[in-house]
């Protein structure tokens, strides 16, 4: 039986859509796997049956934040290895603290670039082992 390499997956949270939607699209461009949710509730729920190797999660979102749902995913063994990147507007010194003190690997300030969030995805995953090699 041929295997086939399963492209890494990224999970886009985020309550304004229209940037979710296109950074799902750029990033599928790129070979990545993605999905979106537009809600930290959703958020949690899509992570939970997409499990994807990378997540990039607004802070700033209505009902659960994008704290409370990277303190959710980091409670579960199963996201232990999940790269978690917040992906805001907020570049303050007491938020990057905050995201560093709640499990995120690396903190990007919307805008960015393609480029900036394509190396964010390679550090984040590096420093947490890197892609894993999945078949299909």
């Amino acid at each position: 039986m041929d295997q086939t390499t399963i492209p890494p997956r990224i999970l886009i949270v985020d309550d304004n859509d229209a940037a979710a939607d296109i950074a799902a699209e750029l990033l599928g461009l790129y070979n990545y796997k993605t999905a979106v949710a537009y809600s930290g509730a959703e958020g949690l729920q899509t992570a939970m049956a997409f499990m994807p190797d990378v997540v990039l999660l607004d802070l700033g979102m209505p009902g659960m934040d994008g704290y409370q749902v990277a303190q959710a995913l980091r409670a579960l063994p199963a996201f232990q290895e999940v790269a978690l990147i917040a992906f805001t507007a907020w570049d303050d010194p007491a938020t990057l603290a905050r995201t560093r003190s709640v499990g995120f690997d690396q903190h990007i300030t919307k805008p960015s670039s393609l480029d900036e969030i394509l190396n964010a995805i390679h550090s984040a995953s590096a420093m947490r082992g890197g892609f894993h090699q999945k078949t299909a």
